[in-house]
Parts: C-alpha cells; structure tokens; sequence
C-alpha cells in the first residue's frame, strides 16, 4: 500500500491537504534563512509523520505530548484539536498509477466516548477492534495475532529514538527476544503460525520462574524440605514428652468441673452479699424507726397538759394516752419491716453452707489437678508443639505452591518442545537460511549502491538463560568497518521492500523518517536518484536549509511550513476569532 494523501479539516475547512507521490516526499520549513530569531523547529515537520501514525492505529497523546518527558502536553495544540474537532483522513492506495486501484480511507479525530470518529472505508470501529480490523485490510493474509499490526510496520515509520538510532529493534524497550523471532520470521516469509502460542508460553513460564523466585528468596526448596523434616523430628520428641508426663488422666474433665465449681462459688458470694445487703438495710430502718420512739418525762408532760386543758374544755384524751399509741405505731413498723428478716438469715445461712462445700471441692480439684509441676510444663510443651505445627504448614504451604509452580513449568517447556521441534528442524532452518541470504542480496546491493559499503542481516540460534532456544536477527557491515548506522537502517528499509515485493509478501511501500539533516548532501542526493524507478516512497521531515541544491526542488515538496505557516495554522485560526 502507497501513501496517497493526508487531510486535515477543521468542520468544512481544508487546513492541509497533502498528497503524496513515488520516489522522495519532503516535508520541509520554510523559514527564511536571513532571521536570525526564526528556526525551522516546532512547526509541525514531525508531526505529520505522526499524523500518519495516529491514522495507523497509534494513540492520539503523540500529536501533542512531548516525545521525551511524554507527561508533558502542548495544551494550545490539544485543546485546538479537540474544541474544534479537527478530522484526519489518511488514503492508502494499492497502485499510485491506477485511479481505480483498491484504496484504504482511514478517518480519525481527537475526541473520546460518542464523539469519536474512527472509521475504515466508512464503517465505525471500536477502539479494541481497530488495529486488528486495520490489520485485515493491509494484511489480508495474516489471520494470527502475532506479530500484530503495529509490530509488523514499526520499521516503516522512524520518528522516535528507538526507531531512528536502531535498525531492527524497532518495538518498545520490553519487548522480548520471542516477539523479535516471530517479528522477523514474518517479515522474511517464514511464516511460523505458533509464534504467538510460543510467546505466551515463554511469558507464562517467565512468571512462573518470577514467582518460584520470589518464593525462594529466604530459603531454596531443598532447604525448606530439611527443614520440614526437622520440624517433623522436634514434633515427635514433643509428642512423646507430653505423653510421658504425669498427668490427670481426667484432666479435661476435672478442669471443666473445676471451671463450674468456681462459677458457682462466684454467683453464690454475689448472692450472699446481696442478701446480706438487705439484712443491713433492714436493720438500719428498724433502728431508724425505733429512735422516734416517745420516751418523754410523763410527770412534767402532765402539768403542761392540765395547763392545756384549763384552757381548752373540749380535750378527750390524756397526753399518757397519746404517746402510748405513739409508741403502738412505730413496733407496729417495726415488726412489719423485719418480719422477712428470719427468712433472710436463713436463706444467707443456706447459700453460706454451699458456698463452703463448693470451697472445699474446689480445694480438692486444685489440688488433684496440679498434684505436680506437670501441668505448667504441659502447657509449655503444647505451646512449643503448636509453634512447630504453624511453621510447618508454612513450609508445606510454601513447598506444595514450589512443587505446582515446577510442574506448571515442566508442562510448558513439555508444550515449547513441541513447538521447538518444529521451528528448529532443519526444514525450517534451511528455509530461513534460504530467505535471509535472499534478502541479503538485496541488503548488500542497495547499502553499497548507496554508501559503498555492504550491509547484511544474520540470525544466530540461541539459549537463553532459561535454557530456552531462539532464532536472534542482527545486521552487521561485511566489511566489519563501523559503518554508518543511519545508512544501515535506510538501507535496510528500502532493502526489505523490493525484498517483499520480489518475493510477494505484503508490505507498505512507504517509510517515515525524521532527524535526517545528519545524512550527507551526497547521500541524500543519492537515495532521491535511487528511488527515481522504483516503487517506493520515501517521506523525509527535515530543515531545508540542510538540503543540497539539487534536491531543494518543488517536485520532491509535499508540504512546506515555516514559523508563520505551521501545520495546523493554529496562529491564523486564532486571529480570526
């Protein structure tokens, strides 16, 4: 697939309308060269290789988060994209020549939940769907998982250091040497369909070996199986001096009888101090009621009522008769206040007497149970045992996870075998040795075309620390020279695709590079004059004063910005609000 063209529209605005062709595609600033204040940098060069990206399944954040920090963002530039919804369309083309060649209309834009727009061919995709609904359109042929879509054309677009400065590490910094194999394997035709099921089979035996370590981390499995088998040793040297102490065979029994004798002789003294609580009352309101008893002198009480009755003709009893009744009435309450106390004593006696019969069984329970020093040292010897009982079912807890976590990762080494005997049988091997050294032929020719120098693509059978086989691609100079890292990578873009195209495995016929003002005028030069036959697209960001004169052209421009012109003319949008 060619790049045909790239659309930013703002509603009905066209803000840039890029179409691309076969051969070189600048991107370039144009910045006049006599300020000194102005630079070609941060106008939007890169960004349309990021564009292009973002079309292809990348997340919007690259467009205005900074490359290095990432936390970053350019508020101006996200907030322009998403309060005015700005729409990318990017248009895939089979064949550049042929205006009915089958095309790839991918439509996005910056906005989240029912705002999205993120269509192929006109059809609405879900964010998890899209890269592999992307995948079946540009790689029809290639119906497993892995390598997916963003693997596969990871070394067509270069913006970001990992892809600028290598030439066949191009996945994230944790990508594995299996995704690499299965990566390369596809790229050079040696379909192996189970490199994805090998992925994850490694990647479950790596954790299984992480958690076998963590596991491990105090003790090694052997250590924790002698030491399980002392414990067992000390476990039944405890057994034994427990069953050998001179104990009460009915210990358990006597103790509960024990327990309910002291219960009893607790509720029977909070009864009795109760009862006798009342007895207390009782007799403090008798005495109370009987120091208001009359005992008034009655001889001199007689002259001062005589004195009354002279006086008062009407009074029918004497004053004898008075504090006679007067006394009447208080043994009166008295006697109905104590009346309960005979019974009170008594129940106080009875509950006494139990309480000392209890008191005396419980002596006797003390005594039969702790008849000797016995039963302290049992007790020491239970906690000792019970000690021991918890670090062993820690061990054995410890030792059966050990043991699962060896046969889980047995089975799978038993399942990657069978996937190793095929993919390193010498079948297989023969027909990767086979297509590298094919490739190769397409490598060396284009690098000393270009540089004078010759690339080449080897891979190695390796064992990794796990004991587990691997094929490792690399590149190196022929020459064994240091060589020339950015024409090494270049090469082996532009070598891969006429390799892929002569070999009929589907690939992109474009590559995205930034940061190329380091290239020589004369290497640039070349490239543009290597490109001129073939079917390829090149599509260089870079400052134009770094271009030789011969290819500061208007043919090669695709676009060209400068500090008043940058990509999305956010300047010119802001001052004609």
């Amino acid at each position: 697939m060619f790049l045909k063209s790239l659309l930013i529209e703002k509603g009905r605005e066209i803000i840039r309308n890029i179409e691309f062709h076969k051969g070189l595609n600048l991107i370039v600033d144009e910045t006049p060269g006599n300020d000194a204040k102005a630079t070609g940098n941060n106008i939007g060069k890169t960004t349309v290789l990021k564009l292009i990206d973002f079309c292809l399944g990348a997340k919007q954040t690259i467009i205005y988060s900074d490359t290095e920090t990432k936390k970053e963002e350019y508020e101006l530039v996200k907030d322009f994209l998403q309060k005015n919804n700005i729409v990318i369309t990017l248009t895939l083309v089979e064949n550049l020549q042929d205006e009915n060649s089958k095309e790839i209309v991918i439509v996005r834009n910056f906005l989240n939940g029912k705002d999205t727009i993120r269509l192929i061919n006109g059809e609405q995709i879900k964010d998890k769907d899209f890269e592999k609904t992307l995948l079946s359109y540009i790689f029809p042929s290639h119906n497993v998982g892995k390598p997916t879509l963003r693997q596969i054309i990871s070394h067509n677009i270069r913006y970001k250091d990992e892809t600028i400065n290598n030439t066949l590490k191009t996945l994230n910094s944790y990508s594995t040497d299996a995704e690499y194999e299965t990566l390369y394997l596809f790229l050079l035709g040696c379909n192996f369909d189970d490199g994805e099921k090998k992925q994850e089979i490694l990647t479950k035996i790596k954790q299984e070996n992480s958690y076998k370590e963590r596991l491990e981390k105090k003790q090694t499995k052997n250590a924790y199986e002698i030491a399980l088998s002392i414990l067992d040793d000390e476990i039944e040297e405890l057994e034994t001096k427990k069953n050998n102490l001179n104990i009460n065979p009915n210990f358990e029994k006597d103790l509960e009888e024990l327990n309910k004798i002291r219960y009893e002789i607790n509720k029977n003294s909070s009864k009795v101090t109760n009862l006798k609580m009342r007895k207390d009352l009782i007799n403090d309101s008798k005495n109370e009621i009987l120091e208001n008893k009359s005992n008034i002198d009655l001889q001199q009480l007689k002259i001062i009522y005589e004195q009354a009755t002279n006086k008062i003709e009407s009074l029918q009893r004497t004053f004898e008769d008075l504090v006679q009744y007067h006394n009447k009435m208080i043994l009166q309450k008295v006697k109905f206040i104590t009346e309960e106390l005979p019974d009170l004593e008594k129940e106080i006696e009875n509950v006494e007497n139990k309480i000392k019969k209890s008191l005396d069984k419980e002596k006797l329970l003390t005594e039969k149970i702790a008849k000797s020093d016995s039963f302290s040292q049992l007790e020491d010897i239970i906690a000792e045992i019970n000690e021991k009982y918890r670090q062993k079912g820690e061990y054995e807890n410890i030792l059966s996870q050990l043991t699962e976590t060896e046969e889980n990762i047995n089975q799978y080494n038993d399942e990657l075998k069978v996937l190793d005997n095929q993919l390193f049988s010498d079948e297989f091997e023969e027909k990767l040795k086979k297509q590298v050294n094919l490739f190769n032929r397409y490598f060396s020719t284009v690098s000393n075309e270009l540089y004078g120098e010759r690339y080449a693509l080897k891979y190695d059978k390796i064992t990794n620390k796990n004991g587990q086989q691997l094929f490792k691609f690399s590149s190196f100079n022929t020459n064994l020279s240091s060589g020339k890292k950015q024409g090494e990578i270049l090469c082996f873009d532009l070598a891969y695709i006429i390799f892929a195209e002569e070999q009929n495995i589907p690939c992109l016929k474009f590559l995205l590079n930034d940061k190329k003002e380091l290239m020589h005028d004369n290497q640039l030069i070349q490239v543009a004059e290597f490109l001129e036959d073939k079917d390829i697209q090149l599509v260089i960001s870079i400052l134009k004063d770094k271009l030789p004169n011969e290819l500061n052209k208007e043919d090669y421009f695709i676009v060209k910005l400068s500090q008043k012109d940058k990509l999305f003319r956010i300047e010119n949008n802001e001052n004609n609000k």
